[in-house]
């Protein structure tokens, strides 16, 4: 206890005081300090509570420059790990990197020394070192072991800041155990067989989950179920990097194939953040391959498995209906709410008509009608309207909900969220769901002799309505244009020209010759979304680079009348993102592929200043017009 002495001793009596206090709560002891005048506090108990607390020294008032190096060691048994949350958060933060002045290191990784207590000493390596506002701060820390180790050091400069509180919390790992078999000589391969005498159902994590994970892995699930039965995966909790870059230009990624190999068609790739993601096979296979080689690890994953029989895949949708049911409230009597309800399967029909009671004669009053489509695999269901006239109610109508309406459900993070309402006599633009799952609700309450309901032509399709290019097995929505198929042609967002599905990622790959260059020239373009199109503002966006991995390439979003780009090289990439937020109806554009010499004799220069630019001037318009109808003849 000799440093704890030292350092009352050097402080003011009421920073003493006040910590003294506050740690009379807990066991803190000596350990080994990385600087020999740090403090050292060990924890090891939350002493009957759920959690345990600490703070940084008078805290909430700014912290002494006098506590030089404060240790805080929290030690769980064998069996446990440490998680640490901080409900609040202020360092000085000098630098952007956090590696001078003020900051906290967090050791996650920490041996056990002989019969002592366990520490660190200079040459123990950190996990991450952290300052800045509660926004710097992460949500929780997790140790990998039963030791975790915070380290806060303050600078000379003078600051304001107030430190840290935040509460500590000893967890069993055996809780977060994957539930297959690991496959022997390897670290983290695991196999996961549909057998009668087990439960078909499951868990499986990243390594060392909740910890961060190891950099420079590669780790595989193996799913295999037995005759007419399917995997359903639903991954609760995935943190890997914060943002919202293309997977492509992430280097952790999770993928998941249809099927046993990496050979096999790629039903989705995830690489940010997520929550409540499903993903069901076509078949009774399903490879789950995690490939880590960034410098900075995220969280990781959690996820669960089924095994479902084929005729079971409409099981889940009885509890997120009955949400539906309750929210119309007593308007509709309860004889009414099932009398017209109906599933379509991807397995019965890839395509089919859908119409509304007794179309095309007025529907009864008081309908109330579920419609439940279920696909698989990475098949998204369209909805095409051809008719569409409900009753609206005498007088101005506000909004759907008071009127007859037909409302659209997507699966967001495991729930039903109502992507739109529609009402009135105008035909809407065509639907797209997020994934291989949508739930439509008709509500005719009221009706009359010139309701005739509505007419929908839907469809299964894997291709997301994009009718240009060669659509690419590994990826889930990624098209190749090549110069050698054709010289010229279009190419729209996803379900153009109706509203672009949320959470989705489609990438364009425009290859030409050698002497070649590719230009983009949008002529529609409706992307939600602000400039400059970043995670901060929720926006979705475009980005155009000369290179198959670019994260820092631009942006673009918003409502624009024209936009043209033009490839570096014989090579450009078109990334389309949308997220879980709002709704646009997305890009057209026309794409040709011209020899160098053609492009010099416009004078790039003049028309671009730079390789991509959103407009040309009138002058070089019309030579560039000039220029490709000859070079077309």
């Amino acid at each position: 206890m000799l440093m704890w002495f030292n350092y009352i001793s050097r402080s003011k009596t009421s920073t003493a005081f006040v910590l003294l206090v506050h740690l009379s709560l807990h066991t803190f002891d000596e350990g080994q300090a990385v600087d020999p005048s740090c403090l050292c506090i060990r924890f090891t108990s939350t002493y009957g509570k759920e959690r345990g607390t600490f703070s940084s020294p008078d805290y909430p008032r700014p912290y002494s420059r006098q506590a030089a190096c404060v240790l805080y060691t929290f030690a769980a048994s064998s069996h446990q790990i440490v998680e640490v949350l901080f409900t609040d958060f202020d360092i000085y933060k000098e630098n952007l990197d956090c590696t001078r002045g003020d900051f906290v290191k967090v050791y996650s990784e920490v041996g056990l020394h002989g019969p002592g207590p366990p520490g660190i000493n200079e040459y123990a390596l950190w996990s991450r070192v952290l300052c800045g506002s509660r926004m710097d701060a992460p949500p929780a820390i997790y140790s990998h072991g039963p030791v975790l180790v915070l380290e806060l050091n303050v600078g000379s400069k003078l600051s304001n800041a107030t430190g840290f509180i935040g509460t500590f919390k000893f967890i069993d790992r055996r809780n977060f155990e994957t539930d297959g078999v690991h496959v022997q000589d390897t670290w983290c391969d695991y196999v996961f067989d549909s057998h009668p005498s087990r439960p078909p159902y499951g868990r499986f994590y990243s390594p060392r989950y909740p910890s961060s994970y190891p950099s420079n892995i590669r780790c595989s699930y193996h799913f295999n179920a037995r005759k007419n039965e399917r995997i359903k995966l639903v991954f609760e909790e995935s943190f890997l990097q914060k943002g919202d870059e293309s997977c492509l230009n992430r280097a952790d990624v999770i993928k998941v194939y249809d099927g046993r190999s990496s050979a096999d068609p790629v039903l989705s790739i995830i690489c940010n953040e997520i929550v409540g993601y499903e993903i069901l096979s076509t078949g009774a296979e399903l490879l789950v391959q995690f490939t880590a080689n960034s410098n900075i690890s995220g969280q990781g994953f959690k996820a669960r498995y089924q095994f479902q029989m084929e005729d079971n895949s409409s099981a889940d949708l009885n509890t997120l209906k009955k949400t539906i049911d309750e929210s119309f409230g007593p308007a509709v009597s309860a004889a009414t709410i099932s009398s017209c309800h109906q599933v379509f399967s991807s397995d019965k029909s890839k395509n089919g008509t859908l119409m509304s009671p007794k179309y095309p004669m007025s529907y009864p009053q008081k309908s109330q009608c579920h419609y439940d489509f279920l696909g698989r695999g990475r098949e998204r269901v369209r909805l095409v309207f051809q008719d569409f006239s409900l009753q609206t109610i005498t007088g101005q109508m506000v909004d759907c909900d008071s009127t007859d309406s037909l409302d659209i459900f997507l699966y967001v993070d495991g729930r039903l969220e109502k992507m739109v309402s529609l009402c009135g006599t105008e035909l809407p633009k065509p639907i797209m769901s997020n994934g291989p799952m949508l739930t439509v609700v008709f509500r005719g309450i009221y009706s009359s002799r010139n309701s005739r309901g509505f007419k929908i032509s839907y469809g299964f399709l894997e291709d997301y309505a994009i009718a240009s290019g060669k659509q690419l097995a590994g990826f889930p929505c990624a098209f190749v244009f090549n110069s050698n198929d054709s010289a010229r042609g279009t190419v729209t967002s996803p379900n153009y020209p109706g509203i672009y599905p949320r959470d989705t990622e489609c990438n364009y790959f425009f290859y030409g010759n050698r002497d070649e260059r590719v230009r983009l020239h949008f002529t529609y373009f409706d992307i939600e979304g602000v400039i400059p199109c970043k995670v901060v503002s929720a926006s979705d966006y475009i980005q155009i680079s000369s290179q198959m991995i670019d994260p820092q390439s631009p942006r673009y979003c918003g409502q624009m009348k024209e936009l043209y780009a033009t490839s570096e090289k014989n090579f450009l990439r078109l990334t389309f993102k949308s997220n879980d937020r709002l709704d646009a109806t997305g890009f057209k554009a026309h794409y040709i592929f011209l020899r160098d010499t053609v492009m010099n004799s416009i004078k790039m220069q003049d028309i671009d200043s730079g390789s991509m630019k959103s407009a040309f001037t009138k002058k070089w318009k019309l030579i560039y017009t000039m220029i490709v109808i000859n070079m077309l003849k």
